[in-house]
């Protein structure tokens, strides 16, 4: 029993140990090369690191499995720390890879956009956006027609402006959250524009001028003003601009060395059959486990296994009837199981006796249920969880 409990402590350090251990990888910038050339860690979170070229103050790399599409990605990034001169960034994986598969990576670089660089953004993002706005609505003699709800004109004025920064990051990472309620109301406040009004609501207007197209042009321009005024205030924020992206395709991960799990365990079991009352057997056994997914992935069913084995000994009930097994001449189980702190596995299922009684000697085969409890360890190499 010792000796059990000194194993079990040992390999639940040993594998805390190994966990606290998080990997380097190294991209050469210059090289366009992942981990000196070697496959990446795979079914574990690992650090990213590369030299940062000059004047670079925010990097984005974009990780997904090879033939997926980029839009699946997983995205890390790092930003300078104020102020502080470094020349070199840092990204954390996370999500750990898959074993022995591919996948791309991308690489994006962004410097601080200067003033030039901003004004162009502006001037594009409110063009864009005056544009639309004249395009969805046209005058008619008894008010403003539009040509699109005022939730679909919000909806893709919003995509307007995330499409202009497509090749720009907010440096601090806020996304722009889209059109307020003013320019709600503003919307909305077409529905109660009546035109024929209009040459009682207008100062200004010459003779010559249609007194409704004047009208609804005003309405037209404060509602550009409104919405180019919102996206004024979020473009004013410092923003990054990208200015080169790196990519490696169809790059490997280190294929992991397959694990054979072995269960020992305690049972119990019950037959009433010909017995005059119930009785109850119980005993080591020894069996192996096949899990149901690999538990990097699907913590539940990575856990859980189809398990099956022997019990180390046959049994002798109190009249003397004999509790074997069929095959190998020692009752055999199987079942389903569940993995708990590290080692310790939950197990039931069934049972396959062989009973011999003893007045006659007439023996029968049955299948009875049983829980027990193991200790689980993986000791072969060779076969593993499913990946």
């Amino acid at each position: 029993m010792n000796k059990i409990f000194t194993l079990t402590l040992i390999v639940f350090f040993g594998a805390a140990s190994a966990f606290a251990q998080i990997k380097h990888v190294n991209f050469d910038v210059v090289g366009n090369t992942v981990n000196d050339g070697n496959p990446m860690p795979a079914e574990e979170p690992f650090y990213i690191k590369g030299t940062l070229p000059q004047g670079i103050e925010f990097v984005k790399v974009k990780v997904f499995e090879s033939g997926k599409s980029p839009s699946k990605a997983d995205e890390y990034s790092w930003k300078t720390a104020f102020e502080f001169k470094v020349n070199q960034y840092e990204l954390f994986v996370s999500k750990p890879l898959k074993s022995n598969d591919s996948y791309d990576l991308e690489f994006q670089y962004f410097q601080k956009a200067d003033e030039a660089q901003m004004e162009s953004v502006k001037s594009a993002v409110n063009m864009n956006l005056a544009s639309y706005i004249r395009s969805s609505f046209e005058v008619t003699g008894s008010g403003i027609k539009s040509f699109r709800s005022d939730q679909v004109m919000i909806t893709q004025m919003n995509q307007i402006l995330k499409d202009a920064l497509e090749d720009y990051r907010h440096f601090l990472g806020r996304d722009f959250s889209g059109f307020s309620d003013l320019v709600r109301q503003k919307l909305a406040q077409k529905d109660k524009m009546k035109l024929r009004r209009a040459k009682f609501n207008i100062l200004g207007k010459n003779k010559e001028d249609n007194s409704k197209a004047v009208y609804a042009e005003q309405y037209l321009e404060e509602l550009v003003e409104t919405v180019t005024a919102e996206a004024d205030q979020y473009l004013a924020k410092s923003l990054m601009a990208l200015v080169d992206v790196r990519t490696i395709t169809n790059y490997p991960t280190e294929k992991k060395p397959g694990t054979l799990p072995i269960n020992f365990g305690y049972g119990a079991f019950a037959i009433k059959r010909s017995l005059a009352d119930t009785e109850y057997f119980n005993g080591p056994y020894l069996g192996l486990s096949f899990p149901l997914g690999n538990k990097v992935f699907q913590k539940f069913l990575g856990n859980a296994s189809f398990s099956t084995g022997v019990f180390l000994n046959n049994f002798n009930s109190s009249q003397g009837d004999r509790i074997t097994g069929p095959l190998v001449n020692l009752p055999i189980h199987a079942g389903l199981g569940y993995k708990m702190f590290r080692v310790l596995r939950l197990n039931a299922g069934a049972v396959l006796l062989n009973f011999e009684e003893a007045d006659t000697k007439l023996k029968t085969n049955y299948i009875q249920p049983y829980v027990g409890v193991s200790l689980e360890i993986n000791l072969w190499m060779g076969l593993n969880d499913r990946r």
